[in-house]
């Protein structure tokens, strides 16, 4: 992300991803992390586990791997346009488009949850409130894939690959305080510098964090 500035004045989500379409999917396919994060979760998987992708986007590597593996994906993304990109690319899998904030949760209800850069656009409150819904949610013994950007802004305007966004976030530290404060234990953390695959793609700083609940 670049031109970071105070105070918000960016796009809804919905609004930036529907613009984006499938050129998020090719500007981060390149990313080994994303897809070194996914190798170890389905290491750690049992056989038809049920796994909660959040901020799903085009479905593509997240839920495709996944679903390839024989795991039974639910994707939830804000954004209409994603939505419908990522049920044609990976029909094994179920998609609802949808604000994860407002979707009902049950206890238990999920073996693993994905949280791949999805909590940028939420206040620094709000991402901790989720991330707390989510470890209920997977409950005793569920595994979590999380990652962001690690940046210590509260509601900064930057530009995401053109489009005006306003982002919170957490440095690397507290972050992984966060996510443990949420419920569960950090068990690897990998940090790397990307460049999206875009005319005004710049390196970012990325933490992948596995967390698993006690």
């Amino acid at each position: 992300m670049s031109d970071q500035t105070p105070g918000p004045a960016g796009l809804p989500a919905a609004t930036v991803f529907d613009a984006l379409g499938a050129e998020y999917e090719r500007a981060f396919a390149a990313s080994a992390a994303h897809h070194a994060s996914l190798d170890r979760l389905l290491e750690r998987l049992a056989p038809g586990s049920r796994v909660l992708d959040v901020g799903s986007g085009t479905g593509v590597p997240t839920a495709r791997r996944l679903a390839a593996a024989g795991h039974r994906v639910v994707g939830v993304d804000v954004s209409p346009v994603m939505t419908a990109l990522a049920a044609r690319q990976v029909p094994e899998a179920e998609f609802r488009c949808g604000d994860i904030r407002e979707l009902p949760l049950v206890d238990g209800e999920f073996d693993a949850v994905c949280v791949y850069f999805s909590l940028l656009q939420l206040a620094r409150g709000e991402q901790r409130e989720l991330l707390g819904r989510l470890a209920r949610a997977v409950g005793p013994g569920g595994r979590l894939a999380v990652a962001t950007v690690p940046v210590d802004v509260a509601e900064v305007s930057a530009v995401f690959m053109g489009q005006p966004v306003v982002v919170s976030s957490f440095g690397e530290e507290e972050f992984v305080s966060v996510v443990a404060g949420a419920g569960f234990t950090v068990e690897e953390r990998q940090s790397v510098l990307f460049t999206p695959d875009h005319p005004m793609g710049e390196p970012e700083p990325h933490l992948f964090l596995d967390g698993r609940r006690p």
